[in-house]
């Protein structure tokens, strides 16, 4: 494949290296060397992402945008090819080139306050950059991608078609999401009476989507595949639900399950940096809201799934959703329980934003 491949950037297959490269699930990706020079290679996963040339015509614009806008700012974008494009559709699929960023790591998991300080200043400095764009000339790359509505509507559908016995066993952590349908008020609020604005979201904050220095200082954000229209909440939000606690939404212990104060006011004052004078004093009341908000909807998605034998993300094992969907629950009980001392610190226009919840 790559003897097809690597000619068209006009790198000899011959005199490179190719491996395999990083933990991500959706894309292949491999690191190339050539010539003392070296590359990330990817084949775009065209199951999840349908219509990958929408990606490349918005990584095209953000970085002519940002070029003008920033030019100093470390945009990782994909090359062009020597037919000038700089996505490739092939036989074997579709293929992107991208710069590998010398001296840059990432990270699979927070360990420090510091580092996710770090990440979410530079998630809020990606959107603060592109404050002045136009988020309605993006593409939409995964419709529906942070659509809560649609997903306690996917929810319900999945409760009324259950396996009957999985219902039984799901039956209380059932009860748990209907409990909290306010959640999804609040999001429907957001969205019909446009009180938080759209904005160029990057709508996959985990923290391995973040490069560090040696000195675990931010340089940039990477995989950006689902940048798009979007709201603040889903990107501070993704961040709450995978910085706050050291345990992933694999953990079936769950005393293992509980959230790290430090890192909240952490991903605030990094987000905040970058962002304090780019939100509206409206999108701060929901700064809170933002944890309960994705953590709420994963959820739902896992619980669904289980619901409806696995349909979706699969399962490794015969309760694998089920525990996960718990594991994320249990999160949100843990988040719920100590917003108000989360927030408590924070100046007033960030206090949490409709705070009674059926418990």
């Amino acid at each position: 494949m790559f003897e097809n491949i690597l000619p068209l950037y006009g790198l000899n297959s011959d005199e490179t290296t190719v491996n395999l490269f990083g933990d991500g699930l959706i894309n292949h990706t491999w690191k190339v060397t050539a010539g003392g020079q070296s590359y990330i290679l990817q084949k775009v996963n065209t199951d999840v992402f349908k219509n990958p040339s929408d990606i490349d015509k918005n990584l095209c614009l953000l970085k002519d945008f940002l070029s003008k806008k920033d030019p100093d700012y470390l945009f990782v974008s994909p090359v062009k090819a020597l037919s000038g494009e700089s996505l490739l559709n092939t036989p074997s699929g579709y293929f992107r080139l991208s710069p590998f960023v010398e001296g840059s790591l990432s990270l699979n998991a927070l360990t420090k306050e510091d580092e996710a300080y770090e990440a979410a200043k530079q998630f809020g400095k990606f959107s603060s950059l592109l404050a002045d764009f136009d988020a309605e000339t993006l593409n939409i790359t995964i419709p529906d991608f942070h659509n809560l509505s649609l997903r306690y509507e996917q929810f319900k559908t999945a409760c009324a078609n259950a396996n009957p016995e999985r219902m039984e066993k799901a039956k209380q952590y059932v009860d748990f999401i209907n409990a909290h349908q306010d959640l999804v008020a609040t999001y429907l609020s957001i969205v019909d009476h446009k009180e938080v604005p759209l904005r160029v979201i990057h709508h996959d904050t985990k923290i391995n989507n973040v490069l560090f220095d040696k000195d675990y200082k931010g340089i940039c954000v990477i995989d950006l595949d689902t940048v798009m229209p979007g709201y603040f909440i889903s990107d501070v939000g993704d961040m709450m639900r995978t910085y706050l606690c050291a345990a992933t939404e694999e953990e079936t212990d769950l005393s293992k399950i509980s959230i790290r104060k430090e890192f909240f006011k952490a991903v605030y004052d990094g987000y905040m940096e970058e962002m304090q004078d780019v939100l509206t004093d409206t999108e701060k009341q929901y700064f809170s809201y933002a944890g309960k908000f994705i953590i709420y909807m994963q959820a739902i998605r896992f619980l669904a799934d289980y619901l409806q034998n696995d349909i979706y993300y699969g399962a490794k094992y015969e309760d694998h959703n089920f525990n996960r969907a718990i594991n994320q629950i249990t999160l949100l009980k843990e988040y719920i329980k100590i917003e108000k001392e989360l927030t408590a610190p924070l100046s007033s226009s960030a206090e949490p934003h409709n705070q009674q919840h059926a418990q």
